[in-house]
């Protein structure tokens, strides 16, 4: 069967699979603490245009949402997010888990706008029982958003604005910001990221790696004893090459850059196969995911053939479904889905 399902269905890409063989048998110092990850290091500090950012690599995106949040706030501090956020609504309460409540806030389209944070905090602060409260002590945005929008290089850096006002950070969860960076709607460079929040991360799950993410620490804000506080969680990774190697050979030759093109591309023509036939989508994406509102009928004969995910309920005959691309999405891929439908 071939799937759409999400853009983590298939293993590597081949030239990591390829990098990790050829490296396998290599003596290597653990706990990222090898050339690997140095030379990835300098690699996406190259790539962003910025010397001085602190980098550490983890296995997943919960995970690594779960620790930059915790270990980046004070225990009487929540963050604030979009209900429609990934720590909202996708992660089985990890945030929670940790100790700090998301403070969720409405937004449009999956985005948070500048004035709605701005105006949340300081209804906070003239609250005279805030001191009973859950601090707002970071915002928590993502790029792309869950329903596959973008911020603007002017949005992002209103919403920057704010959270230096009352002096919290910004995180950026970057799990699919390949797809975001390679979007022809796209106005923002990874050295823009890097001036306009305070920590990200570069997805490597949802972008051809085996697994891993980049934590980007911008304005040399890293946690006090980071790795011991990532060990503290059960996080850290003996094997730190894995991950070394894979973020190498993913910022060298411009692999990362084509990755991203190769999914937009192929996310826009699975988006005129459906605009051909006459489907409605829940929203413009101009990213990888594309949510399709469709039939409930013919969500059930269309998924003996082909994958897909469900997203949300749109009325009583129809469902929102969403359909992802990946590195590994192939023509056929398209020419059969554009048969079925």
């Amino acid at each position: 069967m071939r799937s759409f399902a999400c853009d983590y269905i298939a293993g590597a890409h081949p030239e990591i699979i390829k990098r990790l063989t050829e490296t396998n048998l290599e003596v290597l110092p653990g706990y990222t603490e090898d050339k690997y990850c140095m030379s990835a290091t300098e690699r996406i500090k190259k790539a962003c245009q910025r010397e001085d950012l602190e980098i550490f690599y983890l296995v997943g995106g919960t995970q690594t949402n779960q620790i930059v949040i915790d270990t980046m706030l004070a225990n009487y501090e929540g963050v604030v997010a979009a209900k429609t956020g990934h720590v909202s609504i996708h992660e089985a309460g990890a945030i929670e888990f940790s100790g700090h409540k998301v403070i969720e806030i409405e937004g449009e389209k999956g985005k948070l706008s500048a004035d709605k944070v701005d105006a949340y905090i300081k209804a906070f602060y003239n609250d005279e029982n805030h001191e009973h409260m859950v601090f707002p002590g970071m915002v928590y945005i993502s790029f792309p958003t869950e329903y596959g929008t973008l911020y603007s290089k002017n949005e992002m850096k209103e919403i920057h604005e704010v959270c230096k006002k009352y002096n919290i950070p910004l995180f950026v969860d970057g799990a699919r910001l390949i797809y975001g960076l390679a979007s022809y709607e796209n106005d923002l460079s990874l050295k823009d990221l890097c001036d306009n929040c305070d920590v990200f991360y570069i997805g490597g799950t949802k972008a051809g790696t085996l697994c891993g993410e980049a934590v980007v620490f911008t304005n040399k804000n890293m946690p006090k004893h980071f790795l011991t506080q990532v060990k503290q969680h059960g996080a850290l990774l003996a094997k730190g090459r894995l991950l070394g190697v894979q973020f190498d050979t993913m910022f060298t030759d411009d692999l990362y850059v084509n990755i991203g093109k190769w999914a937009i591309d192929k996310a826009e023509e699975v988006k005129e196969i459906f605009k051909r036939k006459g489907y409605k989508f829940l929203l413009d994406s101009p990213t990888n995911q594309q949510f399709i509102i469709m039939n409930n009928e013919k969500i059930k004969e269309l998924e003996k053939e082909i994958g897909f995910s469900f997203w949300e309920n749109y009325d009583e005959n129809n469902t929102v479904v969403r359909f992802a691309t990946s590195w590994s999405t192939t023509e056929d891929d398209i020419k059969e889905l554009e048969k079925l439908i």
